[in-house]
């Protein structure tokens, strides 16, 4: 029976996090830019939020080969789902994705998958992909750092550090090649200092590393220039690894190569309070630190307390994103607010959710106070602004120690919630010590420019990971679906 050759179609499904989302949206416009046909599968929940209060719509609609598709997350509408229910949140869309997938993935649809590019936590996606035939691509979003940590941790166990003895997170961890001399066990992700037998994260995670080798290849938002012994440690693992990032500016270098205009474009599924870019506009250069912890951080009335204290007390102006559903239980979240910005007027600004790109473009913006999550962390350093981190989750905390002591672009006050730390620290990033950090990050801002650029490793990682892709052709003989693609 003669061969049917397939053009190449890619479904992308993301962690159901505002981040992930996003990084995914980007990686996907890239590969329609490449002339790649791309389907994002997107849960509905997430799905109407996103089409609420973005222009993703508008914007995809200019690729004839994009479709979004969506899949139920398995919970009721009224699930809050907050950042403290995640683990229950990828269990329930795991009992509804893995049906979906194996469907999507039989070749009886009428345009065939011919590359899943999927999350590492969708573990058994990669099983799915290759009982059906189907090369899948990891897109991990973590810090390549965070990512060479949990490939460590199998050595980490049989040297006999992991459960690690004593009470002193101080101590430096041993046996992560490229952090030994700095790392310390209160910089790992909170699972590695509890019992990996019997602890859920840790035992997803070792799900997903276990997977690594059984997948096609291995993408990361990051560069050379930055993770580069990180990635150089991963690669020992698993060798086709493409470090395409930043993706922000990758995705406007392809733009721009392409003609495209540069529209204002937003992923986000809250909607974006414009009035914070007005009012920096009447800031002068350099003269606020904006303040973000993310998309997931709740915090209690106390914490917020802290930092309005210290912030105010700094006489520096700030630009302060506090979310509806950021403090923790509190029925008075309104006025509470409502107090929080009269008290506040003539030094601080307060919104809901911002447009970050735009805020920390904008010429008044010295400096991000920052949950150190990586999109976040990898869009200050793209405008060249100084941090300083407070982190909460898993390569948060990561990151937040090598913002500090590894690239020295800023300060890490991980585990602290003090006024007068933050007084200091606000003081610090933005007068004291802020030709040394702004010098520093400006350094690799640059770096970060020049590796998207046609010759840059970011640019011609990317280049690869399109060729590739394309090059997983599938036929259709016989009735059947074969990949005729070596595995790595």
């Amino acid at each position: 029976m003669a061969e049917t050759s397939i053009t190449p179609h890619v479904l992308i499904f993301p962690l159901p996090l505002q981040s992930t989302i996003n990084s995914n949206l980007q990686l996907a416009e890239l590969l329609c830019l490449a002339g790649l046909r791309v389907s994002f599968l997107n849960t509905n929940h997430n799905q109407q939020r996103l089409v609420a209060n973005s222009n993703v719509e508008s914007r995809f609609k200019q690729y004839t080969g994009f479709q979004f598709l969506t899949i139920s997350d398995g919970l009721p509408e009224d699930n809050p789902r907050s950042g403290e229910q995640f683990g229950d949140i990828i269990s329930s869309l795991q009992t509804m994705a893995e049906p979906y997938l194996k469907q999507m993935l039989s070749g009886l649809v009428k345009e065939p998958i011919t590359c899943v590019i999927l999350d590492g936590l969708f573990y058994y996606g990669v099983d799915i992909g290759n009982e059906m035939g189907v090369p899948v691509v990891i897109f991990d979003t973590i810090s390549p750092s965070c990512f060479w940590i949990y490939l460590s941790l199998p050595k980490l166990i049989e040297a006999g550090v992991l459960p690690f003895k004593g009470n002193d997170i101080d101590a430096l961890v041993t046996h992560v090649p490229a952090m030994e001399g700095f790392l310390r066990r209160r910089d790992l992700p909170h699972f590695c200092l509890l019992d990996y037998k019997i602890d859920q994260n840790s035992q997803a995670v070792f799900k997903e590393i276990e997977r690594i080798p059984k997948a096609h290849g291995l993408i990361l938002n990051s560069f050379e220039e930055l993770d580069g012994p990180f990635l150089y440690n991963i690669r020992s693992y698993f060798p086709k690894t493409y470090a395409i990032g930043p993706l922000p500016l990758n995705l406007k270098t392809r733009l721009a190569a392409k003609a495209t205009p540069l529209l204002s474009s937003s992923n986000s599924m809250w909607e974006e309070d414009h009035t914070s870019i007005k009012w920096l506009d009447a800031q002068s250069k350099g003269s606020v630190i904006y303040v973000s912890f993310g998309s997931l951080v709740v915090v209690s009335r106390d914490e917020i307390m802290e930092f309005w204290h210290g912030l105010m007390n700094s006489k520096v102006k700030f630009l302060w994103v506090m979310r509806p559903n950021m403090l923790k239980g509190d029925a008075s979240h309104d006025q509470f607010m409502k107090e929080l910005v009269e008290g506040c007027k003539g030094i601080g600004y307060i919104v809901s959710w911002a447009p970050q790109e735009m805020v920390l473009a904008h010429p008044s913006v010295g400096g991000f106070l920052t949950h150190s999550g990586w999109n976040s962390t990898l869009e200050s350093i793209i405008e060249g602004k100084p941090m300083i981190c407070w982190p909460q989750y898993v390569d948060q905390r990561v990151t937040s120690r090598l913002v500090n002591e590894f690239w020295k672009i800023g300060l890490d006050m991980k585990d602290i919630c003090d006024r007068f730390v933050v007084e200091k620290l606000v003081k610090d990033l933005m007068e004291t010590k802020k030709d040394e950090y702004t010098k520093s990050v400006e350094k690799l801002s640059e770096l970060a420019k020049l590796s998207v650029e046609e010759g840059g490793l970011s640019y011609s990682n990317l280049d690869c990971l399109i060729n590739d892709i394309k090059g997983l052709s599938r036929t259709v003989e016989n009735g059947e679906m074969h990949n005729n693609v070596t595995s790595y």
